[in-house]
């Protein structure tokens, strides 16, 4: 066992976990102080979607992915806002339609519902990761970093009431369209690690264990990467050594981490 840890295949699975964890639980910053809990499902579906898509064309699954994850995100904001509706009522049409057509991509592609392509898919793979699989996932960080470093102030605005900020001057729907398109970039390229079921438990759930102790954006921003960075090392560790799938086994600890946030919570008890 020990032995492994000096392998490039763990090097692998702890960059790709540090890399994924930061840029899922950032982004849930932005989903769950907006009240768009159901974005992160709906994206992870939208994704598996797409890879089921290239897993029945044959093609890379992570490509497929990234286009129907981008198109979700440019459809989901102008859609609800020119059929005023409310963002999660449009969220849910996406998501029953993400999912029917993951299952008929699948349930087309000849031998390949239990196959390791469609499996990979399902609950993530961190032997599968590669080198350009690090790179992408650097690269999307780092965009994420440098976006909520230059607009820091109009994204908290903007997270604390649209509304609000469109009426001091902020132009809001730009900011709202890119949080959109970045979410749907992070869950793409966090596939292989976490998997389409389960990215969305690493995009909520550290953030709302930090949520039940801070109301201060700024260090919700910090330390929610730091709590799913934690959840994905400590998930890659059970899945090694227990031999589970590692997406499985990095969503039951952030969940875990939730529910002890939540019994821990200065919050819950002045309630």
């Amino acid at each position: 066992m020990l032995e492994l840890f000096y392998t490039r295949i763990f090097l692998f699975a702890v960059t790709g976990a540090l890399l994924t964890g930061y840029t899922c639980s950032l982004m849930g910053t932005f989903v769950v102080r907006m009240n768009l809990s159901s974005l992160g499902f709906a994206m992870s579906h939208a994704a598996f979607a797409g890879a089921a898509l290239g897993v029945f064309l044959k093609q890379d699954p992570i490509i497929f992915a990234l286009l129907f994850s981008i198109a979700i995100a440019l459809t989901l904001g102008p859609l609800a806002d020119k059929a005023k509706l409310k963002t999660d009522v449009v969220i849910g049409v996406m998501f029953s339609l993400s999912m029917a057509l993951a299952l008929l991509f699948l349930n087309l592609s000849p031998d390949t519902t239990m196959s390791s392509a469609a499996l990979r898919i399902l609950w993530g793979s961190v032997l599968g990761l590669t080198t350009a699989d690090i790179m992408y996932l650097l690269i999307i960080t780092v965009i994420t970093i440098l976006f909520v470093i230059m607009f820091f102030k109009e994204i908290n605005a903007i997270l604390f009431d649209r509304k609000l900020a469109r009426a001091s001057g902020i132009n809001d729907k730009p900011f709202y369209y890119l949080i959109l398109i970045l979410t749907s970039l992070t869950v793409a390229f966090s596939l292989k690690l976490v998997g389409g079921l389960l990215v969305f438990a690493l995009m909520i759930n550290p953030t709302s264990a930090v949520y039940q102790f801070s109301y201060d954006m700024k260090k919700i921003i910090i330390f929610s990467p730091v709590v799913g960075m934690l959840s994905c090392l400590l998930g890659i560790l059970v899945s090694f050594l227990f031999d589970l799938p590692t997406g499985s086994s990095i969503a039951i600890v952030c969940s875990l981490i939730f529910a002890i946030s939540v019994v821990l919570s200065p919050k819950r008890r002045k309630g």
